[in-house]
């Protein structure tokens, strides 16, 4: 059975990689997408210090995403492409880091305790196909290590998961 380890997050590169080598062992020969991304947000949300929220939103059409699979406070189930932080990334086909999400225009505060956030897009063969959202109580909590970091776990789940066409 897996069981995470505690990792020292005072050098957020090392932290990154080691939570990598986590997430690659937890989803190792597993393929179903769905238990897939409800383990890696769990593992997100137990490692990743400071967050109140880390879950997935996909794409259910070009217009709208659909919640998936997250930790923390019960969240917004629809959100429209190119509306808040997660739709205007999706719109934009690229990560988004916001050090405060009250001067980002349009956000939309599923926590009104959430300060900052980090949208990362989940890309395979086919575009963009969903995203990893982290929220955070705290201004300026993520930087591009974050971001970096955030990335390559989007690329160990996509990696491992089988998703119908």
């Amino acid at each position: 059975m897996f069981a995470a380890q505690t990792i020292d997050s005072t050098d957020k590169p090392t932290f990154y990689r080691e939570l990598a080598t986590q997430l690659k062992a937890l989803l190792d020969g597993e393929s179903d997408s769905v238990a897939n991304a409800a383990n890696t947000s769990a593992l997100i949300f137990q490692m990743v210090p400071d967050l109140n929220w880390a879950g997935f939103y996909f794409l259910a059409s070009d217009e709208e995403l659909v919640l998936g699979p997250f930790q923390g406070k019960p969240a917004c189930v629809r959100i429209a492409v190119g509306k808040g932080v997660c739709g205007t990334a999706i719109d934009l086909e690229m990560s988004m880091l916001v050090k405060d999400v009250h001067e980002f225009e349009g956000h939309i505060a599923c926590d009104a305790a959430s300060r900052s956030e980090l949208v990362v897009l989940l890309r395979d063969d086919q575009g963009v196909f969903g995203l990893i959202d982290l929220d955070s109580p705290t201004p300026g909590r993520f930087d591009k290590d974050d971001q970096a970091g955030i990335e390559a776990l989007a690329a160990i789940y996509v990696a491992a998961s089988a998703f119908e066409d």
